[in-house]
């Protein structure tokens, strides 16, 4: 078998490899990783020893693939979360109140959990503030003093802070918002997100008149299309800001009778209440995938229906395992014990599978896919119930009354009835990014596989970012098994060639068994007209999505990764990984 590849390695042991405080390595391979995550995982166990080698064979070959505070932090004994990120607190419009909001995000970060926050609680800039004869600064300027302090902390594993932003669409200072990335350098630890009603695109739709109001008081009021242009030419623009979905989000949700959502963590794929804490682990599909390439190729169902209870039970134990920066954080997350179990390498399997990317075929297979882990792992969690009991805030009647609950099933539905549930939510997808990479550059998340070759820009330990060569993991597998020479059949599609509608159909096809939501971005070329990408977040409103975000390549943002043309065969490294990821080919 070949090894992994050389930025594969790299990033295991730069980011992921357990160390000593000398930088002399703990882990000596990637199976003692998976060993110091799965003993970790085990530890609530009464039979610890014997979950912690089933574990080990949900983790072994890149096959189950947990968040990268996990990966990094299970088993070290050392203070981080091993929750990759949180939804703050709801920010009190007060001075006092802000600061110490600002001091609970800074302890969050401090840990490495990239956090959330909805702005739409402070006053707008010119309102009047009482007993001080002065006028309010507006939410901006209170992000701009977050921004500043997500920049001088170095959160856990060499990785700077991440930080979401939300603001209702009825805000006075929303158009503020939107185009507050138009100054270079402002808010760049920020994504943005405007919290879209479904009011707001019924009076888009009708081109009606749109109240902008702060505390029951009417700043202004304009036609709801010259807000939503505003937005829609500011994302053309510079990428920002997303659309989140905020009442399908609010009325899907599992919790509905116990919580009400108004932001979500960094990347969009679960949106939390205040405090709430976002679990991450995917099944690697392309690990999952038989006689790759041919007309027989296929995912293992037994593979995946093995593998699903197993991260189900490790993401669980977690819960338990884990540090909390605050104990609000810990109270949330032990109430409801919400996990995001997804997938990643999605399109890496679909080309595997000689399925093309966006295709009416790849919808089927998606949601064939995607129907059976959900399956799975609700059963998973209503198994879990029966042995260690519900979720503490589980309410029998109108959980299983919640709309997506209600989607799944009478088989899954009537053992919720008997039983609970374990987890008050079960699935996410995240955009799984470096953990990807580490498992021999499989397509990240649900993402097409953004190029077949590219520049990958790679943040150092010392803050500076060093530029690597990357090539997919499928593309790798075909040209070992056909010849470098052998012509890319048409089912090899990348970003590049996607249209935005092709990508918001496998988005929408991904949600319909999601029950958190999706870190997903709809990729466009630079030259697309803004005609033709206008109505982009219409689409995906329409399509039944929860949330949108979109990138062309722009001046302003710049980009992480740079497409290139594949030159000769990728450079194998050197470090001990040891074993490979799972080859298919070779099974």
């Amino acid at each position: 078998m070949t090894p992994v590849s050389a930025i594969s390695q790299q990033i295991w042991d730069m980011k992921y490899r357990l160390k000593a405080a000398d930088g002399a390595p703990i882990d000596k391979t990637i199976e003692d990783t998976w060993r110091r995550i799965a003993n970790a995982a085990a530890a609530p166990e009464a039979d610890a020893a014997g979950w912690a080698e089933r574990f080990y064979t949900a983790l072994d070959g890149f096959k189950f693939l947990p968040a990268g505070r996990i990966v990094a932090g299970a088993g070290t004994a050392r203070n981080v979360t091993l929750f990759n990120c949180f939804v703050m607190g709801t920010i009190p419009d007060d001075m006092g109140g802000i600061f110490a909001h600002l001091r609970e995000a800074a302890l969050t970060m401090q840990q490495g959990g990239g956090i959330g926050y909805d702005f739409s609680t402070l006053r707008p800039k010119g309102a009047p503030v009482k007993g001080v004869g002065a006028d309010a600064s507006g939410p901006l300027t209170f992000m701009d003093v977050w921004d500043a302090m997500c920049r001088t902390i170095m959160s856990a594993g060499f990785r700077r802070g991440a930080m979401m932003a939300t603001l209702a669409s009825d805000h006075p200072d929303i158009e503020a918002f939107i185009d507050a990335k138009r100054e270079p350098g402002r808010l760049r630890m920020f994504n943005l997100s405007v919290l879209v009603t479904d009011a707001f695109m019924q009076a888009v739709k009708e081109d009606a008149p749109w109240e902008l109001t702060f505390g029951g008081v009417s700043f202004k009021t304009l036609r709801a299309r010259e807000l939503w242009d505003k937005i829609m030419r500011a994302t053309y623009g510079y990428a920002e800001p997303g659309v989140i979905f905020i009442d399908r989000v609010n009325r899907r949700n599992n919790l509905h009778y116990c919580e009400t959502i108004r932001a979500t963590n960094p990347c969009g794929e679960q949106p939390l209440p205040p405090y709430g804490a976002c679990l991450l682990g995917s099944i690697n599909l392309a690990a999952l995938v038989r006689d790759p390439f041919t007309e027989t190729a296929r995912l293992d169902e037994a593979e995946l229906d093995r593998i699903a209870p197993l991260a189900v039970r490790m993401m669980d134990n977690v819960i338990d395992i884990s540090r909390f920066p605050l104990p609000e954080q810990q109270a949330e997350a032990k109430a409801k014990r919400r996990i995001g179990l997804g997938v990643t390498g999605l399109a890496d399997a679909l080309i595997m599978c000689r399925t093309r990317y966006g295709s009416e075929a790849a919808v089927r297979l998606t949601e064939s896919w995607l129907g059976r882990l959900r399956r799975v792992a609700y059963q998973a969690s209503i198994d879990l119930a029966r042995e260690k009991g519900a979720f503490p805030l589980f309410d029998r009647e109108p959980y299983l009354a919640g709309e997506s609950v209600q989607e799944l099933g009478t088989e899954l539905r009537d053992g919720i009835a008997r039983h609970g549930i374990r987890n008050a939510l079960v699935t996410s997808i995240a955009p799984t990014g470096t953990i990807s990479i580490m498992a021999d550059n499989v397509s990240s998340g649900l993402e097409p596989v953004f190029s077949f070759s590219y520049t990958r820009s790679v943040l150092m330990p010392d803050g500076t970012r060093r530029t690597e060569d990357v090539s997919d993991y499928a593309f790798r597998l075909y040209r070992r098994l056909y010849g470098e020479s052998a012509p890319l059949p048409d089912y090899f599609v990348d970003a590049q060639k996607l249209t935005p509608s092709e990508h918001l159909v496998m988005q929408a096809a991904v949600q319909k068994y999601i029950d958190s939501s999706i870190s997903k971005t709809i990729n466009c070329p630079e030259d697309i007209s803004f005609e033709a990408f206008k109505d982009v977040y219409i689409q995906a409103y329409e399509l039944g999505c929860k949330g949108c975000t979109t990138y062309r390549p722009n001046p302003v943002t710049g980009a992480v990764l740079t497409a290139k043309k594949p030159e000769g065969k990728p450079v194998q490294g050197t470090l001990p990984l040891a074993k490979p990821a799972v080859r298919p080919a070779d099974q």
